[in-house]
Formats: C-alpha cells, structure tokens, sequence
C-alpha cells in the first residue's frame, strides 16, 4: 500500500479522521449525489476526496492537487453564516478554494453545479495555488 501524503490533512489530529471516517459512511443524499459525479476521477481527471480532514474541520469534498473544498449547504446553514466564514477563512489560509452548493442547487440542477465546479477546476489548473503542491502554511 502506498504511503499516504499527510500533508493534504494540514494536521488534523485523530479525532477529527476517526470522525470523517465516520461521515463517509453516513453521507447525505444530497453528498451522495454530487459523490456521483465526483469521484473516480471525473473531473478533470482529478481525485476529490469526500469527507476530507482539514486541520480541525471536515470538507464535503477534497481536491488536494489543485487545493479545492467543495461544500454542500443545508438548511442550518442559513442560521450559520458567521461560522461558515471563519470556517472558510481558516482553510483559506493553506490556499484551498471553498466553493458552496445549497441543498437544493446539487438536489434539482446537478449538471449545472457540475459545470461550475468544472469551470473552477480549469481556472485552478491554469493558476495552480500559490504554493503548489507543496504549499506555504501545510502541515
């Protein structure tokens, strides 16, 4: 078995991989769809990782080669705004991208989500992040 690059985890302890563990079982339906699409290299040709650790929190999905966070919004989130962004900010901060689909968007109009994630993935490839794959701030 190939050696894990543990960088891509920007020191997540084990908690927080022993809980996205636990996520990646108990995905939403609205995740499992937008998996779908995802996974198996799909995009681009890029691996997404879903319910990837990422210091202390856990991203919906994960591409390490371009630093990209896919995230898929609930209800709850209406009331969690302030959160979300220093949430965002946080991860900010090693480089990665966030983008976010509300519920609904990935529910009723999923080839569309598909093609803004792809529009997003290109402009990355042509302008990877600052550090590259080795990054500024990794863990």
């Amino acid at each position: 078995m190939e050696e894990l690059d543990k960088t891509m985890y920007f020191k997540a302890k084990p908690d927080i991989l022993e809980a996205a563990r636990i996520l990646r079982k108990s995905m939403t339906i609205r995740e499992k769809l937008l998996w779908d699409k995802l996974k198996e290299k799909q995009i681009c040709g890029l691996r997404f990782r879903r319910q990837h650790p990422i210091e202390f929190f856990i991203a919906d999905f994960y591409c390490h080669q371009i630093r990209l966070v896919v995230e898929i919004d609930g209800e709850i989130h209406n009331q969690q705004e302030e959160y979300d962004d220093g949430r965002s900010a946080e991860m900010e901060k090693f480089d990665i991208k966030i983008i976010r689909f509300k519920n609904w968007e990935v529910e009723n109009d999923i080839e569309n989500v598909i093609i803004k994630i792809k529009n997003i993935v290109n402009e990355l490839l042509k302008s990877p992040p600052l550090g590259g794959l080795g990054g500024k701030n990794q863990g």
